[in-house]
């Protein structure tokens, strides 16, 4: 009967037990599905504002992204539609200095061509030379050297004349540029073209010698010129050619009477001229020097008689003051005598005598001042 009473009160409490877990899960179970869905809506609610802020940042962005590359895109067309105009018009300028120096070149050569053009350039250095190396007084431009003849060299330097200053002896110098059997010659140095290089020689050197042929015929006239001339050769390359033929520059000299230079040369010889020309200015100078100095002496000797002259009157003068000082030392004591003696009468005679003693320094000193205008 325990036994069974136990039992039921177990199984009652197993029930009572079993009821409460029931309770206790279905409850659990409520509040579980209420946080389930709570937590989802939660993740549903941040999941929609996620989505929310991504597209707002990604609208954002893509309008930063926007304006920044249109800003970039515009300033980088920009620069490179400068860079453009810069180069088309870099271009332009270039096809025009190009055009520019192609006439310029097309006319160089137009120049160099003409026979009168390549003269007027030699005789623009020749020019040059003179007037840096030598003053306007010592040179001469188209002059008409030689006596008779209307050939006119292109300048010519004032020589003195021996020893008379005042007469010019001439020194002729005329430019010459033969460039056809010049370049003829390079070319064919160039090509190696043993038997051309000697055939343009011969030409080379025949021109030379009929240009200083020219030069003695037309300028050189003694006693009028110096008794040679000055060929000038513009550029150093065709002097070196003439050099480069054996025996021309002194055959040249010998037949001619004709030296020929380069700039060099030329500048080398105008420097000796210049020396020469102040050597002779001063020489010229020197006899007018003399006679200055001379001038100066006799000035200096005239000047020594007036000092003696001057010492003379200075002493007839302090000879003079001497004497006013014994004159003025006896009115000194008529003036004393005049203190002792108050008397009417020798008041009188001592007032005459100081009269007579100031009109005697008086007439002293006036003598002092007239009489050395009238010796002088």
């Amino acid at each position: 009967m325990a036994l069974k009473d136990f039992s039921d009160r177990q199984r009652d409490n197993f029930s009572e037990l079993q009821k409460n877990l029931n309770t206790q899960n279905t409850t659990a179970t409520t509040k579980l599905d209420a946080i389930r869905d709570t937590v989802e809506r939660k993740i549903t609610q941040l999941q929609e504002g996620n989505e929310k802020k991504l597209d707002d940042m990604r609208k954002t962005v893509d309008e930063k992204l926007d304006e920044t590359l249109e800003k970039r895109l515009g300033e980088s067309f920009k620069l490179v539609s400068e860079r453009l105009e810069a180069v088309h018009k870099g271009l332009g300028e270039g096809l025009g200095e190009m055009q520019n120096l192609t006439k310029n070149v097309g006319s160089l050569n137009k120049v160099m061509s003409n026979v009168k053009s390549r003269g007027v350039l030699g005789e623009y250095q020749l020019q040059n030379l003179l007037e840096d190396l030598l003053t306007n007084e010592q040179y001469e431009r188209n002059v008409k050297t030689k006596i008779g003849s209307g050939a006119i060299v292109e300048f010519a330097v004032k020589m003195p004349h021996g020893n008379n200053y005042e007469k010019t002896l001439w020194l002729p110098i005329d430019s010459k540029f033969p460039k056809e059997d010049y370049e003829a010659l390079v070319d064919a140095y160039e090509k190696g073209d043993l038997e051309k290089i000697e055939e343009i020689r011969k030409a080379f050197v025949k021109g030379i010698r009929k240009s200083a042929q020219d030069i003695k015929e037309k300028y050189i006239d003694p006693p009028n010129t110096t008794e040679y001339g000055i060929m000038f050769l513009p550029y150093e390359s065709l002097f070196a050619e003439v050099l480069r033929t054996p025996g021309l520059f002194e055959q040249l000299q010998k037949d001619y009477k004709i030296t020929i230079t380069g700039p060099t040369t030329l500048s080398a010889l105008l420097n000796s001229l210049q020396m020469g020309f102040r050597t002779l200015a001063i020489e010229k100078r020197s006899g007018e020097v003399w006679d200055l100095l001379s001038a100066v002496k006799t000035e200096f000797n005239q000047f020594g008689a007036i000092l003696e002259k001057t010492k003379k009157k200075l002493e007839e003068a302090t000879n003079t003051i001497d004497k006013a000082g014994v004159r003025s030392r006896a009115i000194e004591r008529q003036l004393r005598k005049v203190q002792e003696l108050p008397s009417t009468e020798t008041i009188a005679k001592v007032e005459q005598e100081i009269v007579n003693d100031s009109k005697d320094i008086q007439d002293d000193l006036e003598n002092l001042i007239v009489n050395p205008e009238n010796e002088e």
